[in-house]
C-alpha cells in the first residue's frame, strides 16, 4: 500500500484497476474469439464423470491453478478479475483486509485433476489473484470418477 493513500481509497484504487484489467481481457478475448469467463465446476465434473469425493482437508494451493467457480463463473473473468460493478463493496471489503494483513478465513476448492474451483471464496481468490499472493490456504475436496476411486 502507498503510505499516503488511506484504505479506503486503496481499495477503491485496486477495484477500478482490477475492473479494467477484466474488461480489457474481455475486449481481447472477443478479438480472438475465446471465451473470457471461467470454468464452471459443473460442466467440468460431467464431463470427467466425476461424481466421487474424497475431503482432502487443508493446504496451501496456487493460486494460478484455481480456474474456475462452482456458481460464480459468470462474475470473474479468467484471470479472476471482476467482471461486474455489482462486486464493488464485497471486493473492496476483502482487499482492505489484504492491505491491513487480516487473516481471512481458508477458501474451500474443489477439485480434479490439477484443476482447482472455488465452492466458497471467490472475493478471496480475486484479490489474492490482483495482488499477485502465490498461494492461498484452503479447504479442498476432490473429486474422481468412480474408475479412479481410492
Amino acid at each position: 500500500m502507498i503510505s499516503y493513500m488511506s484504505l479506503e481509497v486503496q481499495a477503491e484504487a485496486d477495484f477500478d484497476r482490477a475492473r479494467r484489467r477484466a474488461f480489457f481481457v474481455r475486449i481481447a478475448a472477443r478479438l480472438r474469439r475465446e471465451c473470457s469467463r471461467l470454468l464452471a465446476f459443473g460442466e467440468i465434473r460431467e464431463g470427467h464423470l466425476a461424481h466421487n469425493r474424497h475431503r482432502l482437508g487443508l493446504r496451501d494451493v496456487e493460486v494460478s491453478k484455481i480456474v474456475g467457480s462452482v456458481d460464480r463463473y459468470e462474475v470473474f473473468d479468467r484471470g479472476f478479475m471482476p467482471a461486474k460493478a455489482s462486486l464493488a463493496e464485497r471486493w473492496k471489503r476483502v482487499d482492505r483486509a489484504f492491505h491491513s494483513g487480516l487473516d481471512l478465513p481458508a477458501v474451500r476448492l474443489y477439485v480434479i485433476g490439477d484443476s482447482y474451483f472455488v465452492e466458497d471464496g471467490n472475493h478471496r481468490v480475486s484479490v489474492a489473484r490482483y495482488q499477485g499472493v502465490p498461494t492461498i490456504e484452503a479447504d479442498v475436496i476432490e473429486f474422481f470418477p468412480l474408475h479412479g476411486a481410492r
